[in-house]
């Protein structure tokens, strides 16, 4: 006849020295046998003082078998005795049981006030191993979605590249982000300068993420690429009749939705003499205006501004407000232009060949030594931009495989045969190609970026210009 648990209660009791009652023992067998995880219950010297049902078939004995016995005996490959010794519980352990079962399981020594052991609890997790790696790879799963989601989060918001998205180790990339990092811990207004294509747009993004704006909105104007009759509606938006065309309802401007956010002013030194008040008003008064409203709007928006001129220069030549440009000088980051940190070259090919891999669907395995080397002498007057370019012909012309020297354009190559050579053998096209480029190069420079100029002096099209500037990978 099989025993009750009433039965077993003074065998438990005598192991346990009476330091629980009937009881207690009984009480515990009333929470635990109906749960249907593995428990156990030995005393200090590991004999087994409770079983519940659920573990008695787990090991495949019964509760007389059990109960008083070591609990090595029930089960030789035990740690419970480690544990009573050492006093260190032991959480999610995997073990393997005599019976060839293998679970996940706790193992826990129950102390009294002066840190002697009493108890030693045991439960088992998971008695299913492959519902523990399903378990895993559901966890993994939720993790990945929920990076997803984030990422999402963060497209909508318009902001969604971090301090990891600019690469280089160089003193000159490490100092621009250590400041980078300052700036989004507070406040204030940020202003980025640096040549164009240096990146200065991945750094406004990287101090708004890090902000405690970050869930709030980013918000992208290019000043010098809206029409200066259209950007103040643009920004501040307007009124419902305020002009003739003006839409239905109104419009809401990019300062509105960016509230609570950071609004992102790329190309400042584009912004004319009349936007530069209404800015400098918002900045003052933290309020706006719309076109044709009676009343300003209280607004709560960070400005990052960025450029490619020298702000201090339109000022003394009155094409910049001197006092809006100390109200953006507060926070000021110099992105380093390429040239000046060539020993970046190499992590920001390797960064963008996985990036245009990607892209193009074409897998290159790393570039040539000799290709790296010819573009860590070349001055990139385009910087990051331009490099990205020319890897992404490289890549065309390769197609799979690695980059060769032979894969990059001649304007390139150029300096490094003349290293390696006096003697320069090259094709009439390179040549041909090379004059052009360093002709549009000086005409540009001569006329200040005025492309309708440049375009007049060469004698073509201004959309011929635009061509061939798009094709030597040239930037104003």
């Amino acid at each position: 006849m099989t025993n009750t648990n009433e039965d077993l209660i003074p065998k438990a009791i005598g192991q346990a020295e009476l330091i629980m009652d009937k009881n207690t023992i009984e009480w515990f067998y009333k929470i635990f046998d109906p749960i249907p995880v593995s428990m156990i219950l030995v005393d200090e010297e590991t004999n087994i003082m409770m079983i519940n049902n659920e573990f008695c078939r787990f090991l495949e004995v019964t509760k007389e078998e059990a109960i008083g016995k070591k609990v090595e005996e029930i089960n030789p490959n035990s740690r419970f005795p480690l544990v009573m010794k050492t006093k260190k519980s032991e959480i999610a352990w995997k073990h393997t049981f005599a019976n060839g079962h293998t679970a996940i399981v706790h193992r826990i020594p129950i102390l009294n006030n002066e840190g002697e052991v009493l108890y030693g609890f045991g439960m088992v997790l998971f008695d299913n191993m492959e519902e523990f790696q399903n378990i895993i790879v559901k966890n993994k799963l939720l993790q990945t979605e929920i990076k997803h989601y984030k990422q999402v989060l963060q497209k909508i918001q318009g902001a969604y590249y971090s301090w990891d998205n600019i690469i280089g180790r160089s003193r000159k990339t490490a100092q621009a982000k250590e400041f980078g990092k300052k700036a989004s811990k507070t406040g204030s207004t940020v202003l980025i300068t640096g040549e164009s294509g240096t990146g200065k747009e991945l750094f406004a993004h990287a101090i708004h993420n890090e902000s405690r704006r970050s869930h709030q909105p980013f918000i992208k104007v290019n000043c010098g690429a809206i029409p200066h009759d259209l950007l103040e509606s643009e920004l501040f938006g307007y009124e419902e009749g305020a002009f003739t065309g003006a839409k239905k309802g109104g419009k809401v401007g990019k300062f509105e939705f960016a509230e609570g956010g950071s609004i992102f002013l790329d190309e400042i030194g584009d912004m004319p003499l009349k936007m530069q008040v209404k800015l400098l008003r918002v900045l003052q008064e933290k309020e706006i205006e719309r076109i044709g409203a009676a009343n300003p709007i209280k607004i709560d928006v960070r400005i990052i501004a960025a450029t490619n001129k020298n702000l201090k220069e339109l000022v003394e030549k009155g094409e910049f407000r001197e006092d809006l440009y100390y109200r953006l000088n507060v926070m000021t980051i110099e992105v380093p232009p390429l040239r000046e940190r060539l020993e970046d070259i190499e992590a920001l090919t390797k960064s963008l060949l996985e990036k245009l891999s990607s892209k193009l669907g074409i897998y290159v395995d790393g570039i040539d030594k000799d290709a790296l080397d010819i573009l860590k002498t070349y001055s990139w007057p385009g910087n990051v931009r331009e490099l990205e370019n020319v890897l992404e012909r490289a890549m065309n012309l390769g197609e799979e495989g690695k980059i060769l020297s032979m894969h990059l354009p001649g304007y390139i190559t150029k300096k490094e045969a003349h290293i390696k050579s006096n003697v320069i053998h090259r094709q009439l096209s390179e040549i041909i190609e090379e004059v052009e480029r360093e002709t549009i190069i000086r005409y540009i420079k001569d006329t200040k970026g005025n492309k309708l100029k440049t375009a007049k002096l060469l004698g073509i099209s201004r959309s011929s210009l635009y061509d061939k500037m798009e094709r030597y990978n040239i930037t104003v």
